[in-house]
């Protein structure tokens, strides 16, 4: 058996992630296409629209990376705390109740103090850890997943109105991919979490338009 450390596989992004990225460009998309007046609306509202959304999911796309990275930020800072904790710790059960703390509740729970101990060992031998948080490489990419995965998300509802000359028939078309969109994403939650994918997926439909209307009843 190899002795080489086990390397983590955890993506850029994870699915659930990239769930509620899409699910929030979709909800962006839908209050602004539910603005337009489709009886009247003509080619240069429906230009102006489609502008629009092009811009509020670029700028929200922007702030949802930033808060990501943020985020990442703040969770390497915990890391970094726990671990000079450790490594400063003169008592022993005190360095294992820290890394008991720092890990899911799941997998401390069937650690022995005997391994709590051993994990404590080989955190006190490695190197001296930074004094301060460093964003790494993937991180940043995390960060620009984010921002690609919530503007990419308006594409496919943008389609109709791109390629169809009649507002009204474009928007009922657009809706319809949002449900199909929506549903997806709901039926992999679903999935992720254990429950029923289907009535998941009915219900992050209902979710999605629900969100919707109260974006618009409160002037969004």
């Amino acid at each position: 058996m190899s002795d080489e450390p086990v390397q983590s596989t955890k993506h850029v992004l994870e699915v659930s992630e990239r769930i509620a990225e899409m699910l929030f460009g979709v909800i962006m998309f839908l209050t602004i296409t539910g603005s337009l007046r489709v009886a009247s609306a003509g080619p240069d509202d429906v230009h102006t629209m489609l502008v629009n959304a092009l811009g509020c999911n670029l700028a929200w796309g922007v702030i949802d990376a930033v808060l990501y990275c943020m985020g990442r930020g703040a969770e390497k800072g915990r890391g970094l705390i726990v671990h000079h904790a450790v490594r400063k710790a003169t008592d022993p059960e005190r360095a294992q109740r820290l890394i008991a703390d720092a890990l899911p509740s799941v997998v401390a729970s069937i650690l022995q103090p005997a391994e709590l101990a051993s994990i404590h060992q080989r955190l006190k031998q490695l190197p001296e850890p930074p004094d301060r948080v460093r964003l790494r490489k993937e991180d940043w990419l995390a960060g620009l997943g984010v921002f690609l995965w919530v503007v990419l998300s308006m594409f496919p509802l943008a389609v109709p109105f791109i390629f169809m000359h009649h507002a009204a028939a474009a928007l009922r078309v657009s809706n319809a991919i949002a449900i199909v969109m929506l549903f997806v994403s709901g039926y992999i939650y679903g999935r992720l979490t254990l429950r029923n994918p289907w009535s998941r997926g009915i219900a992050m439909v209902i979710v999605g338009f629900t969100l919707v209307a109260l974006t618009k009843a409160f002037g969004g």
